[in-house]
């Protein structure tokens, strides 16, 4: 046997979950709940299972952007240091589009809209912790969102969205400021944190990304998790039918 293959780590579990695999990028579907960097409170996260998603590589591959503990779905990785440069420059430069689908108290009148309001640090000591601020507020950093209503009922509503920018906790921080905070969200949108209550309803559904100069994009589409399709079943809407108007909502 040779030095490489008894080096090679065992296939991490994730890998099932891929949903695109080249020789630069992976894109896996993470499930809720998995938190992509080590914590304080120690616990399973991505970057244990990294090792096991290098195929034959001489390193693991790494993170191209993050998404939170809760939140499901889409989630790039660079698997050498080239794919990962160019990977970083597409995101700050606006270039990787992504869609999210979220599940939330209550709805605005209008079918469209845009989300134009800075996010700024609630407290020096929770740094991941945002709020929305007025535009010219020291500390204040640009965040758009675009947002769609894809259906309603029951009080709730289920809306497509799409980060023009990358702020942390965008999404959750904005459509709290717009006064419909995602279902499940414990820190935005008032939702228990007793054990029992229900899981914060976002989810990563497509991210679109122009890698190859002379080829089409890496268009990768992750099915909705679990918890979001049981609530949409309730209220008597089709995933399927969900996942396919998130994916032309901003075309």
């Amino acid at each position: 046997m040779s030095q490489a293959a008894r080096s090679e780590p065992p296939v991490s579990p994730l890998a099932a979950r891929l949903l695109h695999r080249d020789g630069m990028v992976l894109v896996l579907d993470k499930p809720a709940g998995l938190p992509v960097h080590p914590g304080p409170k120690g616990g399973e996260t991505l970057h244990d299972h990294l090792n096991g998603l290098r195929f034959g590589l001489p390193r693991a591959p790494e993170l191209a952007h993050r998404l939170d503990k809760d939140t499901s779905g889409c989630l790039v990785l660079g698997r050498h240091g080239k794919a990962l440069a160019l990977l970083n420059r597409l995101f700050a430069e606006g270039q990787a589009d992504k869609t999210y689908v979220a599940v939330t108290r209550g709805a605005p009148a209008e079918e469209t809209g845009r989300i134009d309001q800075p996010l700024a640090k609630r407290s020096p000591h929770r740094g991941w912790w945002m709020q929305a601020v007025p535009k010219g507020t020291p500390g204040g950093l640009e965040a758009v969102t675009d947002w769609r209503v894809l259906a309603r009922a029951e009080g709730l509503a289920v809306m497509a969205l799409s980060p023009v920018t990358g702020r942390t906790h965008q999404l959750r921080a904005h459509l709290s400021h717009l006064g419909f905070p995602i279902l499940g969200d414990s820190i935005y949108g008032g939702a228990s944190r007793l054990p029992g209550g229900p899981m914060l309803h976002l989810h990563s559904r497509r991210i679109v990304l122009p890698v190859a100069k002379n080829g089409p994009p890496i268009d990768a589409r992750a099915p909705l998790p679990p918890h979001m399709v049981e609530t949409l079943t309730a209220l008597g809407l089709e995933s399927a039918a969900i996942e396919a108007a998130a994916d032309t909502a901003f075309d």
